[in-house]
Parts: structure tokens; C-alpha cells; sequence
């Protein structure tokens, strides 16, 4: 586990120069805070909420500064929603570059307590879980995210990552919340289980798990019970949000950006097995990860040598194959 103090969060900020920034649940909150440092550093914005007048309200915040943003109001329960804003980002800025899915709520209804109407149990509601980690696999799907952020790139070292938003409740149980709870381990296995489908394609992730903050997500009865705890300052999530998604280190890819408290950030690399089958498992998942990562290697060789050699790059471009790949086994 590292520690990260805040002067080092924006270590690689030069990489957000440029790049397009998707970013769900940005009117207020954690994800207006994100968006404005991504704006802050060069970034081009890209805001999804149901919330029109704050979303609105956050990309005149960034364009009053000279920055550039736009806003698409998008539930992102609607998969048609969570298209037409991706869409609207590659009509408006060409790319994506980075993925926050940020959009969240919390513990909706009593899961406890069962309803009963002409004698049987009601559906529980389940809209914590829908709009935490369903839409969330929505954004971060080869549908959406390895599809929009998996085009053909000039610069293979361009940024390109995905940064979901999980909580303390990723690890611990969160009393009177299953819902929320559920949603947020969800969020961190789930990131695991992805992880392998964007390394192949050069696409870093992070998931960022916060204390709880002062923001509207939090009930008054919650904020009531939390007197005295301290909470967690949301520019410094917005400043894990910005550190996950544009570290140069590889070994940090997949990891986890922890906040407990109102101190430093921690980031926990890569917790895995190692004992048994999983030792086994492990060395062959490497073996073909190393693997894609050379052939997508290769196809982007391959590219810059037809654009600079035309029809005479044939040749070579066997032999670079073959090397390329011979290398990876």
C-alpha cells in the first residue's frame, strides 16, 4: 500500500492536456469536482446528469474559465442515454480519452422490510444496486467504453482509462444499507474482473473508494449519526479521480485509490491469491496478457509503417510480426 499526498495527486497532470473527459453525475458533488480539475489541467468535458440546470451550470463554470465543455442530460439507467452522450462526445471533440462513471445515489427504501399487498411479498426496490452498478457495467461494457475508447490511435502512449467510483463500502458493510453495500463490492470486483479487456487495449482503470463526503448523497439522518467523524474533503477525491486516471506507473493499473478519513490517500496495488491453482492461474494470465499487449503493439506498428512506407512496407511488416510475436511467448 502507498500513501499519496496531495502535491503528488497531480504528478502527471500534463497528460490531461487535450484529452476528452466523459463524466456521469457531474452537476454537483464529486463529479462536478472532478470535472473542473480535469478542466482545470486542459481537459475537454464531457458531463451526463438528469440534473439539466447544475449540469448546465458546471459547463459554464469551465467555459467561463476558457476551458471547454458540454453537457447531455442522460439518466443513466437508459442505455440509449448513456449512447447518445458518448456519441455526442466523438460528433463534438473526435475521441474519448477517459471514462468516469460517477453517477450514483444512495440506500433507496427498506430492504429489511418486506411489503406484503393481498397477502404476498412485494418486489424489494432495487435502485441503488440499477443505478450503482448496473449503469455503471453499462459505461464500463465492451459496448461502450472499449468500444469508443478502442479506435485507432496515432500515439499509442495517449491517455486512455477508466476510473469507476466505489466506497469504504467496496470493503466493509455499511449497517441498514445492502443495497449500497452490494452495489459497491459489486463496483470493485467488477473492476477486477474488466481489468484484463482494457489492458489488452491499452486502457488503464482505477477504482477510487472513498469515506463518505459532504455531499447530497448523504441523508440528514446519515449526516446526524456521522456528528464529529470526520469526512472525506471532495477535492481530494476529485484529486484520486485525476491521479487514477493519469498515472504513467503500470503497476498501478487496477489498483485501488482508498480514502478512510480526512487524511492522505491510499492506493492498494493489486491484491491477489497466490497459494494453490491461483499460482498456476496467475502465470498464465500474465503470459496472455503479455501476449495482447504485443499483438496490439504490432497492429499499431503495422499502421506507422504503412502510412510511411505504402505499398513497399509488406515485407518488413512480416518480419515485424513475427519478431513482435516470437518475443511474446
Amino acid at each position: 500500500m502507498s500513501t499519496i499526498l496531495d502535491d503528488k495527486l497531480y504528478d502527471h497532470a500534463s497528460r490531461a492536456k487535450g484529452a476528452v473527459v466523459l463524466i456521469t453525475g457531474a452537476s454537483k458533488g464529486i463529479g462536478k469536482a472532478s470535472a473542473l480539475e480535469f478542466a482545470k489541467y486542459g481537459a475537454k468535458l464531457v458531463i451526463g446528469d438528469i440534473d439539466v440546470e447544475n449540469g448546465e451550470r458546471t459547463v459554464a463554470e469551465i467555459t467561463g474559465s476558457g476551458g471547454d465543455a458540454v453537457f447531455h442530460r442522460c439518466d443513466v439507467t437508459k442505455w440509449d442515454d448513456q449512447v447518445a452522450l458518448f456519441e455526442l462526445a466523438i460528433s463534438k471533440f473526435g475521441k474519448v480519452n477517459v471514462v468516469v462513471p460517477n453517477a450514483g445515489i444512495g440506500e433507496v427504501g427498506q430492504f429489511g422490510v418486506v411489503t406484503v399487498v393481498n397477502g404476498k411479498p412485494t418486489k424489494p426496490d432495487l435502485r441503488t444496486t440499477e443505478i450503482n452498478l448496473i449503469a455503471v457495467m453499462h459505461s464500463t461494457t465492451v459496448h461502450l467504453t472499449l468500444h469508443y475508447l478502442d479506435k485507432p490511435k496515432d500515439d499509442p502512449a495517449e491517455l486512455r482509462s477508466l476510473v469507476l467510483i466505489g466506497s469504504m463500502a467496496s470493503f466493509e458493510g455499511i449497517p441498514h444499507a445492502p443495497n449500497y453495500t452490494c452495489a459497491k463490492h459489486g463496483i470493485l470486483g467488477f473492476s477486477k474482473g474488466i481489468a484484463p479487456y482494457l489492458q489488452a487495449r491499452g486502457i488503464r482503470s482505477g477504482v477510487v473508494c472513498p469515506f463518505f463526503a459532504d455531499t447530497d448523497i448523504l441523508h440528514v439522518g446519515v449526516k446526524a449519526f456521522l456528528a464529529g467523524i470526520p469526512l472525506v474533503p471532495v477535492p481530494r477525491i476529485a484529486g484520486a479521480i485525476f491521479n487514477a486516471a493519469t498515472e504513467l506507473d503500470p503497476d498501478t493499473d487496477g489498483a485501488a485509490w482508498t480514502l478512510p478519513d480526512d487524511g492522505p490517500v491510499f492506493r492498494i496495488e493489486k491484491p491477489t491469491l497466490t497459494e494453490g491453482v491461483y499460482k498456476m492461474i496467475n502465470q498464465r494470465a500474465e503470459r496472455l496478457t503479455k501476449f495482447a499487449e504485443s499483438v496490439q503493439y504490432t497492429f499499431s506498428t503495422i499502421a506507422v509503417l504503412v502510412r510511411l512506407l505504402g505499398g513497399k512496407a509488406w515485407t518488413i511488416l512480416a518480419v515485424v510480426v513475427i519478431a513482435i510475436l516470437w518475443r511474446s511467448l
